[in-house]
């Protein structure tokens, strides 16, 4: 009689069998073990991501244990002298040779300037981790054995910037609760088979983990220098009252000048703030309003240039002067009567010519903290104000402030005949436009255009049209691929939306906008 050489050695190789003939014990036993892939058409499967952290794994291990080493070591080193402990070190710190192993990847969409990953991990590895602590004469050597993590975080790589890597800060969190379970031997014996201590240690080790890092609570890990990526937003609003001159320089041949002021702050590529021209005079009177907006208070600079203002030619520059905004108390209205210099370097012993004096009055005002207080929007949609009663929305919103419109992109708008669109917002009497992207019909241009109001927007829109222009020659050059019409009500009660829209005149056209409005 013939015997299988399986049945020699003591096992059968596992038959496969497809699921639809597996019955509910069966599905239920394996239920666990199928990957995400399989079971949630959101997830991906990542083979190509295994065989990479598979092949990095010996290098990954190495640089994990050298950093939980340099982290522990302070912690040790607290104990050491007290309760009779002479020393605790690693005796072997090694997270074996097995990986852990991805069993679905799952990214996720928003409309904020980041990317949202969310893996499932698996790992039961073979870790020789054994810690010895040195007490009195005795050596107490504690092993990890056996130990097993199963856990669903998210990563969060935030924001994207266009500098290698792309992304400034990596954010880790937890979706629920992870499965950890693991042996420990203490001097040969298994503690954990002690009754009632294994539940305890899993409970304790789940309620740590979970307040430190379950969402929306993460660990950040930086990756780039944020003064190196950051790009500053409007902080507060300078309001500039140019007030008189004083014994300006004669430019015209007739022993006078026609003067104007220019200002603006340092680090803008904003057009300058212009005075009126004052005809014939040395000692003009202009008492104009002027509000700039302010990104850094610490290091920004107000520039004002007197000009004498020329028909034919340019312009001659009567003086100049600065004025550091830190010299300002925020809400504090001061006055300055400043000397004109001809440039910059106030210590030439060359130029000892008086151009005269420029008397202006400043104040500084930040931006409330509570203005713009949405952080974004749940699901793509802003929020709607209701269940409170108030007097009236100009009473409660009322008071200047800043409306930031920032156009991100669109997706999926076509022309005729060509397309290389651009965006064109319309907003209480001016047009600005973004830059023309060509060739394209998913247009990224995250362009930000300010408007400074003396009131809330309540009640109006603002028009955004997306177009398309021909490079070369052609009658028929522009060509409309869309537009929208957007109420900045929401935006005022809720301080900021962050949405898609639906592009009018548009097959599948969609535009993504963020509006912020912020008061001093």
């Amino acid at each position: 009689m013939m015997v299988n050489s399986h049945q020699e050695t003591g096992f059968l190789e596992p038959v496969p069998r497809p699921l639809y003939e597996l019955d509910n014990d069966q599905l239920l036993d394996i239920l666990p073990d199928i990957p995400l892939w399989v079971k949630c058409p959101d997830y991906e499967r990542v083979d190509w991501l295994n065989k990479f952290v598979a092949d990095m794994w010996p290098y990954l291990d190495k640089a994990i244990c050298a950093q939980i080493r340099s982290a522990t070591e302070p912690m040790f080193a607290e104990y050491v002298g007290k309760y009779q402990i002479e020393a605790i070190e690693f005796d072997n710190l090694s997270l074996g040779t097995i990986p852990p192993e991805i069993h679905g990847l799952k990214v996720c969409e928003t409309n904020e300037k980041e990317l949202v990953l969310e893996p499932a991990v698996r790992w039961a590895g073979n870790p020789n981790i054994v810690l010895t602590l040195k007490l009195l004469s005795f050596r107490i050597t504690i092993q990890l054995v056996d130990l097993q993590i199963f856990m669903a975080p998210r990563i969060t790589l935030k924001p994207l910037v266009p500098t290698f890597p792309c992304f400034a800060t990596v954010a880790v969190s937890l979706l629920g609760k992870p499965d950890v379970d693991f042996g420990m031997s203490i001097l040969g014996g298994d503690i954990m088979a002690i009754p009632g201590l294994y539940q305890f240690v899993q409970k304790t080790i789940k309620r740590q983990v979970a307040s430190l890092y379950i969402w929306p609570q993460a660990l950040e890990i930086p990756i780039l220098d944020p003064a190196t990526v950051a790009v500053k937003k409007p902080v507060g609003i300078l309001h500039v009252k140019v007030v008189r001159a004083q014994k300006l320089l004669k430019k015209d041949i007739l022993g006078t000048s026609d003067p104007y002021v220019k200002l603006n702050l340092s680090g803008e590529r904003l057009p300058s703030k212009k005075t009126t021209i004052k005809k014939r005079n040395l000692n003009p009177e202009w008492n104009e309003k002027f509000k700039l907006i302010v990104k850094d208070p610490g290091s920004q600079v107000l520039q004002l240039q007197v000009f004498d203002w020329d028909k034919v030619g340019n312009h001659d520059r009567l003086g100049m002067q600065f004025v550091p905004l830190k010299f300002l108390t925020p809400y504090e209205t001061k006055e300055f009567k400043l000397d004109l210099l001809k440039h910059t370097d106030s210590y030439d012993p060359q130029d000892k010519k008086q151009r005269g004096k420029i008397v202006v009055e400043l104040m500084y005002a930040p931006f409330r903290a509570d203005s713009g207080k949405l952080d974004g929007t749940q699901d793509g949609y802003s929020r709607k104000e209701s269940g409170f009663d108030r007097t009236s929305d100009s009473e409660v919103f009322g008071g200047a402030g800043l409306l930031s419109v920032l156009i991100q992109g669109a997706e999926d708008v076509e022309g005729e005949r060509h397309n290389n669109p651009y965006a064109v917002v319309f907003f209480r009497g001016e047009t600005k436009r973004t830059k023309m992207i060509k060739r394209t019909r998913d247009p990224v241009w995250n362009e930000e255009f300010h408007y400074m109001l003396e009131e809330p927007p309540l009640n109006e829109k603002i028009h955004i049209e997306v177009m398309s222009k021909r490079t070369g020659f052609s009658f028929r050059s522009k060509e409309h691929l869309g537009n929208v019409d957007i109420n900045l009500t929401d935006v005022v009660h809720n301080g900021r939306i962050n949405q898609k829209y639906h592009l009018i005149d548009s097959k599948n056209g969609v535009i993504h906008v963020a509006i912020k409005w912020v008061t001093a």
